[in-house]
């Protein structure tokens, strides 16, 4: 992704049409695109409160959001003022309650959207809060009916009610037009006296409570700002955007200058259970596996959510690895290696790639099967490589063997040897054609084994050699026979210390690769 993230305008990223919410490409495209962490701000509330207004002032812009009513959530994504490393995205929603627009039945769908998809809410209502406005706020006692955490038939039971309400944003209420009738008024205090229950019987007291008590028990952090009306020339209230920064009351200006610090000092980066913080990537997939439940008439499930996008991303993840640790091999490796420590240490640096890459790029849930499949994979592919260099390795000296003791073959079959003084020859000669097979072999993984083997053929026409040669004593050669079945299972020992060296070489790799994962997963905080 670009450094900058360059939106002049917001776009409209959930559309509200045809009592049908879609998800709008063009502006997931946008979304998906940002791989840094989001911190998604989120503003709900009556319909001409000043919603769009204040989410312009978070973007440092007269103008971007309409003014006017819309349909939907608009989206706008804008480098954090103070965080380069993560990108703020703004969401506008409809004015939610007015009955009177054909698709309000989908505001409460939209109003739970935004609890999902947001770090921090936002609810913005106008003049005071009283029972009046607290008793509108059915949006948020209906949210257990439409939002779940686990997809079990009983999901928001007592056993899991914290896991529910762990992954709510922060609230804020912002209160428009507010009048303090001339006395001073702490709005963290004047929102916490207004969220104390009330005695009375009255069912839109019920009601009231009833929002206090979900409004306390949802939201981990509670915060309230409230503003005097930005200007005393009413007509200029309809067209706010074009008020001059001048014209407006220096009150509203220094409440909507600390409004807009709290915001860029405190809001936190989307994250989901597990501590999972979220990219724009991530939270765009999220959006499409929440409104693909809505529209199948389902209630959006966290759960379900996070393991479609699990399987995805850390689908996505394992092949990326698994790509890059092949890749990188068949590149660096050098059929056939010196040593089979040679072929491990190319194994170990490209294995730590793969993982690194793999918990770069996996989503922190439910990945502990794709991480057994990479390590997996990696000792497969391991071994895989390592029979290729043997084959190689095979091939090649034995390659080397056919030319360097084509001379001594070719005399054996002439009688060369079968003469007095023969063996003692054939002895000389046959040590040559060693020293120069070892001197083209070097150290090839098989060059030890294929000489054995070729030796071998070789010991039923030695020993004839040995028995016809007439220079030497029965004693002599009886000797000569104990000589040569030492050699011979001093070879063989030396064959099975090789492949034990071998074998411990291995371990010790693959004992690496799992501590390197170990490594990789502490450090990444993997779950």
């Amino acid at each position: 992704m670009a450094s900058t993230i360059c939106m002049i305008f917001p776009i409209c990223l959930v559309e509200n049409r045809n009592e049908k919410l879609t998800v709008n490409r063009q502006a997931l495209q946008i979304l998906t695109s940002i791989s840094k962490p989001v911190l998604v701000v989120a503003i709900v509330g009556p319909c001409r409160t000043g919603k769009s207004y204040l989410m312009n002032r978070l973007a440092g812009k007269n103008r971007g959001f309409d003014l006017d009513p819309r349909e939907g959530i608009w989206m706008w994504c804008i480098n954090h003022p103070r965080k380069d490393d993560h990108v703020l995205v703004l969401l506008d929603t409809e004015g939610i309650g007015d009955e009177e627009k054909d698709n309000s039945k989908n505001h409460s769908w939209i109003f739970a959207l935004a609890i999902l998809l947001s770090s921090t809410l936002i609810y913005n209502s106008k003049d005071i809060i009283n029972h009046q406005t607290l008793e509108q706020m059915h949006y948020i006692t209906d949210l257990p009916k439409l939002i779940k955490f686990k997809s079990s038939p009983n999901a928001l039971g007592e056993e899991d009610s914290a896991e529910f309400v762990g992954f709510f944003p922060d609230f804020v209420w912002t209160v428009r037009d507010f009048n303090q009738d001339g006395h001073p008024i702490n709005p963290d205090e004047y929102l916490e006296n207004a969220l104390k229950l009330t005695k009375g019987q009255d069912p839109k007291f019920q009601m009231a409570n009833l929002s206090r008590e979900c409004i306390r028990k949802f939201f981990p952090e509670q915060k309230c700002f409230t503003f005097i009306c930005p200007t005393n020339n009413m007509s200029s209230l309809v067209h706010l955007e074009d008020v001059q920064e001048s014209q407006l009351e220096p009150v509203f200006k220094d409440q909507t200058k600390k409004f807009c610090f709290y915001i860029f000092s405190n809001v936190k980066p989307k994250i989901l259970n597990g501590n999972i913080i979220v990219n724009g990537n991530w939270l765009g997939k999220l959006l499409e596996s929440y409104v693909k439940a809505i529209s199948s008439r389902e209630i959006p499930c966290l759960e379900n959510a996070m393991l479609t996008l699990a399987q995805i991303e850390n689908k996505a993840a394992f092949q990326k690895a698994s790509n890059h640790y092949k890749e990188q091999m068949n590149r660096k490796v050098n059929f056939p290696t010196e040593s089979l420590q040679d072929l491990l240490k190319l194994h170990t640096v490209c294995a730590k790639e793969a993982i690194s890459i793999f918990m770069k790029l996996s989503f922190k849930y439910n990945m502990h099967n794709f991480q057994k499949d990479l390590m997996h994979m990696l000792e497969t592919k391991k071994n895989d490589f390592i029979l290729r260099n043997k084959e190689e390795s095979t091939k090649d000296c034995q390659t080397k063997l056919k030319k360097t003791s084509k001379t001594l073959k070719k005399a054996i079959s002439k009688g060369k040897y079968s003469v007095p003084g023969g063996y003692k020859l054939y002895r000389k000669e046959r040590e040559e054609m060693i020293n120069k097979y070892h001197q083209e072999s070097r150290k090839m993984v098989k060059a030890d084994e294929v000489l054995q083997n070729f030796l071998q053929t070789l010991a039923q026409k030695e020993n004839s050699i040995l028995k016809r040669d007439q220079t030497l004593t029965d004693q002599e050669k009886a000797l000569e026979v104990e000589r040569v079945k030492r050699e011979a299972a001093e070879e063989k020992n030396k064959l099975l210390e090789q492949q034990q060296k071998e074998m411990q070489q291995m371990m010790e790799a693959q004992k690496r690769s799992y501590e390197e994962n170990i490594s990789q997963l502490k450090k990444d905080g993997g779950r």
